[in-house]
């Protein structure tokens, strides 16, 4: 009797435990496909738990909007007014002032570095009184919703270092951008359209290269790639179904490769089949959704001559501020934006003069119009190079020409939006535009805050990978706590 009693107790146990045991395979089997990443990488220290697509707390923004000013605008023909510049027009650059600071090969040989005002005046704008430059007449106009930061600063003093550390926490390349770091964070808003995507333009500028690295997932699942947008008739390579195949042929080929990936994927257990499946079936629910998205055929007169007429014009800055907003009110998470050709080592008041121009307008009027749709609040919009440029002339000034060098140790940016103080100037150079004197924020801080604005603790945004717990901010960076509203 006893016997029996042991044998139906171990029974039952048995069947109990391999009901759970199921149940927590379909679980976990669910999981992966609601969370791609959430069995990949993760770190199971309490101090860096993370779950992907779970914020770590209530965020300010659901999305980023970033307009980066590719080659570096000079903040001192733009959100830094410095008239001291002007007295001491052609003076040589105090050795105090810059303290032995390194400069580039361009001017490292300078026998003098002169000083050099900006050619275009400033004007206070505002409840908030911020100065902006005359290049800038659109902007100045909605200074009291932007916070400008006067404060930036950064490491590298050459622009592919630069821009790739702005883009992705480091120097070197092969590392997540951030654009990948927050569709890793918190997934997609629209299962029919990338979490990231990419629009270019260029100005008439000397414009620096822009490369794919800078929106690479990096060591992330492929998933994570930012997804580049072109000017042409097909705004994403590839997209369109081969010639003589129709939509019913098109969903049983991915069928089967489905079947094939998965049974190399039970046989390998490479997770980065399952990413591939999962590209083809968002490629294949694009083809529907990006036209529709991209199309500005049905946007209002008013909208047009808010961004300006080359908004009609695909491929300029102005007509991808537009398409920015259009992504991100359709759930893109990430959209980023480059504008080439801000790098002005010589004819900078002509220079700076077009690519103010092809900027302005539009910039701010991705605001406003983000704003008048109760849109501005939830996203975060953000202008901004990966440097700025040095207070003296590289070469010889002549009249109303001179140039400016690489200059990383200040330079400004300004954001909008996504729970961000309006109205605002934070930090503070000195009279010589060349150091600063209060409040600086280093590119890690930059990253940090806008990660803590999305609902993501950035100590805590951790992937591991070869060992190591990498993330965007890697060992530095803070929350700027005083610009947030």
């Amino acid at each position: 009797m006893e016997k029996e009693m042991l044998e139906h107790y171990l029974s039952f146990n048995r069947r109990r435990f391999l009901s759970k045991l199921s149940l927590g395979i379909g679980s976990m089997a669910l999981g992966s496909l609601l969370i791609p990443d959430l069995f990949n990488g993760g770190d199971t220290d309490d101090d860096t738990a993370f779950t992907p697509g779970i914020p770590s707390f209530a965020p300010k923004a659901k999305r980023v909007i970033y307009l980066f000013q590719n080659g570096a605008p000079s903040q001192l023909e733009s959100f830094d007014y410095k008239p001291k510049l002007r007295e001491m027009s052609g003076q040589n650059l105090p050795a105090s002032v810059r303290g032995g600071q390194r400069l580039t090969g361009f001017t490292a040989t300078q026998a003098n570095l002169p000083l050099v005002g900006s050619f275009t005046d400033f004007k206070q704008y505002g409840e908030s009184r911020a100065w902006v430059s005359d290049l800038f007449p659109h902007t100045a106009k909605i200074v009291d919703d932007l916070c400008i930061v006067r404060s930036m600063h950064t490491e590298a003093i050459n622009h592919d270092p630069a821009i790739t550390f702005f883009q992705t926490g480091s120097q070197q390349g092969n590392r997540p951008s951030m654009g990948a770091w927050l569709s890793y964070g918190l997934g997609s808003e629209n299962k029919n359209l990338p979490a990231f995507t990419v629009l270019i333009s260029r100005g008439k500028g000397n414009a620096q290269g822009v490369y794919s690295k800078l929106w690479s997932n990096g060591f992330l699942d492929s998933i994570h790639q930012g997804v580049q947008f072109s000017k042409g008739e097909d705004p994403v390579l590839y997209l369109r179904d081969p010639e003589g195949m129709n939509k019913t042929d098109r969903r049983k080929m991915l069928d089967k490769l489905s079947t094939l990936n998965q049974l190399a994927y039970n046989e390998l257990g490479d997770p980065e089949i399952n990413s591939k499946i999962r590209q083809y079936e968002m490629a294949y629910r694009m083809q529907t959704a990006v036209p529709e998205t991209l199309d500005i055929s049905k946007e209002p007169d008013d909208i047009i001559k808010l961004y300006g007429t080359d908004c009609m014009v695909p491929g300029t800055f102005a007509a991808n501020c537009l398409l920015a907003r259009k992504l991100s009110e359709n759930g893109v998470r990430f959209v980023q934006l480059y504008h080439q050709g801000w790098d002005q080592h010589a004819d900078l008041p002509r220079d700076i003069s077009w690519q103010a121009k092809d900027v302005d307008q539009a910039s701010a009027a991705l605001v406003t119009d983000l704003k008048q749709r109760g849109l501005l609040d939830e996203t975060l919009v953000i202008w901004g190079g990966e440097f700025g440029r040095t207070n003296f002339s590289q070469g010889s000034i002549t009249k109303d020409n001179y140039g400016r060098d690489h200059h990383p140790r200040c330079f400004s940016i300004w954001m909008a939006g996504g729970g961000i103080k309006p109205g605002i100037v934070y930090g503070e150079t000195d009279e010589f535009g060349y150091n600063i004197l209060k409040d600086p924020v280093h590119v890690h801080d930059f990253h940090a805050t806008v990660l803590n604005q999305l609902g993501l603790d950035h100590e805590k945004l951790v992937f591991k990978h070869l060992g190591r717990r990498f993330r965007l901010t890697d060992v530095a960076g803070r929350v700027v706590k005083d610009i947030i509203a």
